[in-house]
């Protein structure tokens, strides 16, 4: 009968390893690291981006958290023997390019080498954020991003409603919100933030005590003001997103040239009756809201959804959009709408994207950042830029 030593002799005639000088070199090539320690090994220190999949787990996960059998993964334990078998395995699985690192993380944190210690939640955390864990393009890693995030809000209304309900419960940490209405009883056919027992409230009050009831995790900032030039550029500085929410166009090209001055994101939306859009402006990778729209249009070809009103249901559609795109982009998954535009249109209920591209003569831009005057923009909304 084989022992111990029998099996892992012939585990490892079977496999590559690889010296912790080799693997450096590999994994600065692009190789995917793998730690297969356990989980309290691998929270005292482990290599920097490590994918973690437990060694009694791999044959389970592994091809959910490495799907592409062709990645060439750099497989390491505390000393190398647990590498060994998870190499032979990923091997049997079809796993073209395996390498088990001799030494494992003990030898290469002796040589003083690059280490770093993983994000960690608490079990109550754990608990919350569980399915986000299980999906490998989150774990614990983005969701310690999404809890360290700090997401604006320019309204606590129709779409800023779903949108900080969903960003909410998905962890962001820290979700300002500027709104300086009362909560009326016309809200609530659409404002599922509020509710009955808060008709009068400040809306800024309502919305803090229902997302704090729904997750304490999250620091709500509330801000009972009109957003505009004097305290634009002080309130989102800081913010990594900013959902606008914003009903008028004043306020959008307000927005919008003091984010491009800032370089902040933003996920915009609006909704007209039946029908709703969504986009990125992100001013450092793409257009902005000047360039899809260069000025208003007449107010009689755009009026206000008190005027023309709007189907309930569409801003939850239109603001959990949002909310997804600035997951997207706190956490740099797949492809945001940045130069696109997603548009609905519910009495059909067809969704098309259309291109957006930067507008040639847009000089509010991230490059001309410099000579953007923050200025109130009634009338023209024309932009204010400085000739210097």
């Amino acid at each position: 009968m084989a022992t111990f030593r029998d099996l892992l002799t012939s585990a490892k005639a079977e496999i590559t390893e690889v010296s912790t000088e080799g693997a450096a070199e590999h994994i600065a090539a692009g190789y995917t690291v793998l730690d297969v320690r356990e989980p309290d090994e691998y929270q005292e220190g482990a290599l920097p981006g490590a994918v973690h999949i437990p060694r009694g787990h791999l044959e389970s996960q592994i091809e959910g958290r490495i799907s592409d059998k062709t990645t060439p993964v750099v497989v390491y334990c505390a000393g190398g023997v647990r590498s060994a078998f998870a190499a032979k395995t990923m091997q049997e699985l079809g796993y073209e390019t395996v390498e088990s690192m001799e030494g494992g993380y003990g030898r290469w944190k002796d040589e003083g080498r690059e280490w770093a210690t993983p994000a960690s939640l608490s079990p109550e955390q754990m608990n919350r954020y569980k399915r986000h864990l299980l999906l490998p393009e989150v774990g614990v890693e983005g969701q310690k991003q999404l809890l360290d995030a700090k997401v604006l809000m320019l309204g606590a209304g129709g779409l800023g409603s779903p949108a900080a309900l969903y960003l909410a419960a998905a962890g962001v940490g820290t979700i300002g919100i500027v709104d300086m209405d009362d909560v009326d009883a016309s809200n609530l056919q659409r404002q599922i933030l509020h509710n009955v027992d808060r008709i009068g409230d400040r809306k800024v009050d309502s919305a803090k005590k229902t997302l704090t009831m729904l997750n304490p995790d999250v620091d709500v900032v509330t801000y009972d003001t009109r957003l505009d030039a004097t305290n634009i550029m002080d309130i989102i500085a800081g913010y990594d997103v900013i959902v606008d929410g914003a009903d008028n166009f004043p306020s959008r090209y307000l927005l919008n040239d003091a984010s491009v001055k800032l370089g902040i994101p933003v996920v915009h939306g609006s909704i007209f009756r039946f029908e709703g859009m969504v986009s990125v402006f992100h001013p450092l990778q793409g257009p902005t809201y000047r360039d899809m729209v260069p000025e208003p249009p007449p107010a009689e070809l755009a009026p206000s959804c008190a005027e023309a009103g709007v189907l309930g249901v569409l801003p939850g559609i239109v603001g959990s959009i949002q909310a997804l795109e600035t997951i997207k982009v706190i956490l740099g998954l797949g492809e945001p709408l940045i130069g696109r535009i997603l548009s609905v249109d519910t009495t059909e209920m067809e969704f098309r994207v259309f291109n957006l591209k930067p507008d040639p003569t847009n000089q509010v831009t991230y490059e001309n950042r410099d000579r953007i005057i923050v200025q109130e923009l009634d009338g023209l909304c024309a932009p204010g830029l400085s000739h210097d």
